[in-house]
C-alpha cells in the first residue's frame, strides 16, 4: 500500500486499486491553500501581535491617567472583536501598488504590478517596538505621578470617613447630639462588609468643613468623605450631608433631611443606604436590614444614650460614672433598650482601668447589663464585642475570642472588636492572627492612641522588640503625653538591654497618669538596673497605698519578680487568682516581664488554670 503526502495525489488501496479523493477533503485542502494564497494567516499573526501590543500599552499607561476600568477593558474587548473583521477584510481585499483592491482584481493585474507581501513582518515589528515603548513610558509615568494619583491606585474606592459634623443649635449643649448623628451613620455604614469605614476615634481629629481634604483623606487611608451638620430645636431637627470623592473633590451627592427627633432614626438609615448605593457597594439582606434597625423608639431614652456614650469617650473615672448615671437613666425610659445596657457594661469594665475599681466590684453589674443586652437583641455586634471583654477580665478566654469573632461578623467595621479580639489571640499565645487583627485595627483607626499602643504591646509580647518600638514611638508621634504609649516603650527598651533608658519612660508614664502599674514598673526596673532600694521603697508605698485603695495584685507581683522575690511574686498572683482579682491575669501566659517564674512549678500549674480552658 503507498499513500502520498495529502497534496492531493491518488492513492492505492490493498486491493492496488486507484481510490478516488474524496471532494470534501479535495475542497478543505483547497480552502487552506487560499488563506494561506490570501495572507489571511499573516494578517492573523500581525493583527495579534498588534492588539496585544495595544492592550499591553494602554494597561501600562491609562490608570496613570486616572482612566476608569471600565474604559479599559472595553478597548480590550474591541480589540478582540476586531480580529473576525480583519480576517474578513484580509480574505477580500488585497493591498497593491495601486492600492486597495478587491482580491478578484489584485489576481487579475501583472505580477510585476503585485506588490511583494512583506508588509506583515513589518507590522510585527513595529507593534513589538511600540509594545516596548508604552510599557516603558507606562513604567516613566506611573514613576513621576502626582501624588494624587499614585493614592488613587492604592486606597480603595470604597472606603469612607464620617467627619465630625458641626452643631447649628443655639445650645452648644446640644454637641452630644451631634457627635450621636455623626456616630449613628458611622455605625451604619460599619455594618457593610464590602466598605472600609474609619472610626470615630480617628475622625473626631478634624473639624467638619476642613480645608485639606486630599491631606485628611491619605492620613486616614481613604477615597471619601462625609462632612455635615446638624441642628436641632426643641424636637425638630435638620441634618444636612454631602459626600466628597477626596482625591478628586468631586462632590458625589448632599442632601438636606428637616425631620422631627423621632424620626431621626429613619434619617441616619436612609443616609448611610445612600451612602453604600452611591459607593456601589454589595449590601446582603442582612446588612440591609441591620442598617433600617430602630435602637429605640423613645427620643428621651435615645438622648439620654448619647450624652452617655459622650462621657464614656472621655476615658476618666469621673466621666465613666457619669456615663453609668445617663445609661442608667435612658434604661429607665426604656427598659427594651439594648444598646443602653451595652453602654451601661461598657463603663462597669472600664472602671478597674481608669477608676482604681476591683474587678470584683465591677464585674458582676457588667455581666448582668451584657445578659440583658443579648435577651434583647442577640445580632447587636456592640453586645458581643463587650462580652468577649467581660470573658477576657472572667479569664474565660477561649469564649472571649469566639464572641469577638460574632462581633466582627455582624459588624466587619468595628475596629474595637478587632482591637479586643488581637488581645485574646495574645491572651493564648497566638500571634500571628493576633498581629493581622491588630492591623486591620489600626487600619478602620489610624488615629488611635490605645489600638496603635496595643499594636506595639502585641509585638511586645511576641518577643518582637524592634517592631514593638517602632509601633509604639508612631504612637508618641500622634501624641507625645499618651502614658500608655510611654509605659509601653519602656518595657521594650528595658527587654532590648537598655533599662536605665527605661526608668525614664516609665517615670513619665507615672507623672502623666499617676496609676498603680506605672509606679510598679518604675520599682521592677531599679530593682532590675542594681538600684535594689529605690525599688523596694516603690514597694514599700504601692502596699501602704493597698491599704486605703485598689492597688492590683499583678502590680505588685511584677516589682517582687524584678527584685528577684520569685516566691512572693507567685504568692501574689495566686492570692490574686483565688480571690477574683483578674485584673491582667490574662496576660500571664506571655507577659516577658514574668520570664523569671517560668518553670517554677506553682506558677507553671497557675498558667495552667488561667489558659487551659474552662
Amino acid at each position: 500500500m503507498k499513500i502520498d503526502n495529502g497534496t492531493g495525489g491518488s492513492r492505492e488501496t490493498s486491493t492496488g486499486k486507484p481510490a478516488r479523493v474524496d471532494e470534501r477533503g479535495r475542497e478543505s485542502i483547497n480552502f487552506f491553500t487560499e488563506l494561506k494564497r490570501r495572507n489571511v494567516y499573516k494578517v492573523a499573526v500581525a493583527y495579534m501581535v498588534a492588539g496585544w501590543a495595544l492592550a499591553q500599552g494602554i494597561a501600562q499607561v491609562l490608570p496613570v491617567f486616572d482612566i476608569s476600568n471600565w474604559v479599559i477593558r472595553l478597548i480590550v474587548l474591541l480589540i478582540i472583536l476586531g480580529l473576525p473583521i480583519a480576517l474578513v477584510l484580509a480574505w477580500t481585499f488585497e493591498l497593491t501598488p495601486q492600492g486597495i483592491k478587491r482580491t478578484e482584481t489584485a489576481d487579475a493585474m501583472p505580477e510585476t504590478a503585485r506588490q511583494k507581501k512583506h508588509t506583515w513582518i513589518y507590522v510585527v515589528v513595529i507593534a513589538g517596538v511600540f509594545s516596548i515603548g508604552l510599557f516603558f513610558l507606562g513604567r516613566y509615568s506611573a514613576k513621576n505621578a502626582t501624588p494624587r494619583q499614585s493614592e488613587a491606585a492604592t486606597v480603595s474606592q470604597k472606603s469612607i470617613a464620617v467627619l465630625p459634623f458641626d452643631n447649628l443649635s443655639r445650645d452648644p449643649d446640644n454637641a452630644y447630639f451631634c457627635e450621636g448623628v455623626q456616630d449613628e451613620i458611622l455605625t451604619r455604614l460599619a455594618k457593610v462588609a464590602d466598605l472600609k469605614v474609619i472610626s470615630r476615634t480617628s475622625t473626631q481629629h478634624f473639624k467638619s468643613t476642613p480645608d485639606n481634604l486630599p491631606q485628611i483623606a491619605k492620613q486616614l487611608g481613604v477615597a471619601h468623605i462625609l462632612e455635615g451638620s446638624v441642628q436641632k430645636s426643641n424636637d425638630q431637627v435638620r441634618v444636612n450631608v454631602q459626600l466628597i470623592n477626596a482625591l478628586t473633590d468631586a462632590h458625589l451627592w448632599a442632601d438636606t433631611y428637616d425631620r422631627r427627633l423621632t424620626d431621626i432614626f429613619a434619617v441616619e438609615s436612609e443616609i448611610a443606604k445612600t451612602i453604600a448605593e452611591t459607593m456601589q457597594a454589595r449590601l446582603t439582606g442582612l446588612e440591609k436590614s441591620s442598617i433600617s434597625k430602630t435602637p429605640t423608639a423613645n427620643p428621651e431614652a435615645y438622648e439620654l444614650y448619647l450624652k452617655g456614650r459622650f462621657f464614656w469617650n472621655k476615658r476618666s473615672g469621673a466621666d465613666l460614672r457619669k456615663a453609668i448615671d445617663y445609661f442608667e437613666r435612658a434604661i429607665a425610659k426604656d427598659p427594651n433598650y439594648a444598646l443602653a445596657y451595652v453602654g451601661l457594661a461598657d463603663s462597669h469594665l472600664l472602671l478597674s482601668s481608669y477608676a482604681s475599681v476591683s474587678p470584683r466590684e465591677s464585674l458582676p453589674p457588667a455581666r448582668a447589663a451584657l445578659k440583658r443586652a443579648l435577651s434583647l437583641d442577640d445580632s447587636l455586634a456592640e453586645a458581643h464585642a463587650s462580652s468577649g471583654l467581660l470573658a477576657t477580665l472572667e479569664l474565660d478566654l477561649q469564649h472571649a475570642i469566639d464572641e469577638l469573632q460574632r462581633a466582627i461578623k455582624l459588624k466587619p467595621n468595628y475596629a474595637t472588636a478587632h482591637h479586643w479580639l488581637s488581645l485574646g489571640f495574645t491572651t493564648l499565645g497566638q500571634f500571628d492572627p493576633a498581629i493581622l487583627e491588630a492591623r486591620r485595627a489600626v487600619e478602620l483607626d489610624p488615629l488611635s492612641l490605645i489600638i496603635n499602643a496595643d499594636y506595639g504591646w502585641v509585638f511586645f509580647n511576641g518577643r518582637r522588640y524592634d517592631e514593638a518600638e517602632a509601633q509604639v514611638r508612631k504612637t508618641l508621634e500622634i501624641d507625645p503625653n499618651f502614658f500608655l504609649a510611654h509605659y509601653y516603650l519602656g518595657a521594650v527598651l528595658q527587654f532590648k538591654g537598655h533599662v536605665a533608658q527605661a526608668i525614664p519612660e516609665f517615670q513619665k508614664a507615672f507623672d502623666l497618669n499617676g496609676d498603680p502599674y506605672s509606679r510598679a514598673m518604675l520599682g521592677q526596673a531599679y530593682a532590675r538596673n542594681g538600684q535594689q532600694g529605690e525599688g523596694r521603697k516603690i514597694l514599700a508605698s504601692l502596699s501602704e497605698e493597698a491599704k486605703s485603695k485598689y492597688v492590683a495584685p499583678y502590680a505588685l507581683a511584677l516589682v517582687y519578680a524584678g527584685l528577684g522575690d520569685k516566691e512572693r511574686a507567685i504568692e501574689e498572683l495566686e492570692h490574686a487568682y483565688q480571690q477574683g482579682d483578674t485584673n491582667y491575669l490574662f496576660v500571664i501566659k506571655t507577659d516577658p516581664f514574668l520570664d523569671s517564674l517560668r518553670g517554677h512549678p506553682r506558677f507553671d500549674a497557675l498558667v495552667q488554670k488561667i489558659t487551659g480552658g474552662k
